[in-house]
């Protein structure tokens, strides 16, 4: 089996790296892409140009890493409280959605075909009803700059928030009417909130799915851990994702591992290398 999916890191696992170095890093690791975190240490919003953007283009190219553009950064809209304001918030919510718009155009900029995003913490005092409803009316206004720029929205249901499972994006996708948005699937977060098995999401999904973030996790806990210390099973995942055929990125987030991002980076690949030898082993 030779998978037809990239495999890429995350550079918020990278958060004491320049940029620049942390995708040579990862260039020379072996890995086929890169999950960029706009955050205000790469790409900082407040000092990034168009001409940056173009260079960053280029370096991409000439390393051979494919991108994806992140949105959790957790304080680059404001320094005191974390992934705020959010989509869901009475008043500043129009400065989350033009950050969002933002996004989607440094990543037609720099070749990325897909922005991650995720709904924010629930509101208090708002039935789930109206919140998805609010939720998909903020979104519309990204989701037409996605298409405009030919970019992928990839929503991932996460931990804690709002949609934090895949009924609740389900819901949120009957709502949603763009052609440029799907989804993406964090393979810990399934395993945390109890959706297993994992294989069996990703072929029920497959139709709507544009990234994937992996790590390890154990059930009911959510803290991203390194491959090999939690309880996910790949192989099954890895199958799926090849009979599937999903073409995408697999990027390895392990944000709390930033203090030893080489040797995450390093470990997470060889990981993720052996998983697929084996399962292509077992295939034949």
């Amino acid at each position: 089996m030779t998978s037809s999916f990239a495999l890429g890191y995350n550079t918020n696992g990278f958060a004491h790296h320049r940029l620049a170095d942390a995708l040579a890093i990862l260039a020379d690791l072996g890995y086929d892409g890169v999950a960029l975190t706009v955050d205000v240490h790469h790409l900082d919003p407040k000092t990034t140009r168009d001409a940056d953007l173009v260079a960053l283009g280029r370096r991409l190219r000439r390393l051979g890493l494919t991108a994806v553009v992140e949105s959790g950064a957790r304080f680059v809209l404001d320094p005191r409280r974390k992934h705020r304001p959010a989509l869901l918030d009475d008043d500043g919510w129009r400065t989350r959605v033009n950050w969002l718009k933002r996004l989607v155009r440094i990543a037609d900029a720099i070749g990325a075909p897909v922005v991650s995003l995720w709904s924010g913490v629930a509101h208090a005092g708002m039935r789930v009803d109206e919140q998805l409803d609010r939720l998909a009316e903020r979104l519309a206004p990204v989701c037409r700059e996605a298409e405009r720029r030919n970019v992928a929205l990839g929503f991932e249901p996460e931990p804690g928030m709002l949609v934090d499972r895949m009924a609740r994006y389900r819901k949120l996708r009957q709502r949603v009417d763009s052609p440029a948005f799907g989804l993406t699937l964090d393979l810990g977060h399934l395993h945390c909130m109890g959706e297993v098995p994992i294989a069996d999401r990703v072929r029920e999904w497959a139709g709507d799915l544009v990234h994937v973030h992996a790590e390890d996790m154990v059930h009911g806990v959510h803290e991203h851990l390194p491959f090999g210390t939690g309880e996910i099973d790949y192989a099954p995942i890895v199958r799926a994702l090849d009979e599937t055929g999903y073409d995408g990125m697999v990027a390895v987030e392990l944000s709390r591992d930033s203090h030893r991002a080489v040797d995450a980076a390093r470990e997470s690949i060889a990981y993720l290398r052996g998983v697929i030898s084996s399962a292509s082993s077992s295939s034949r």
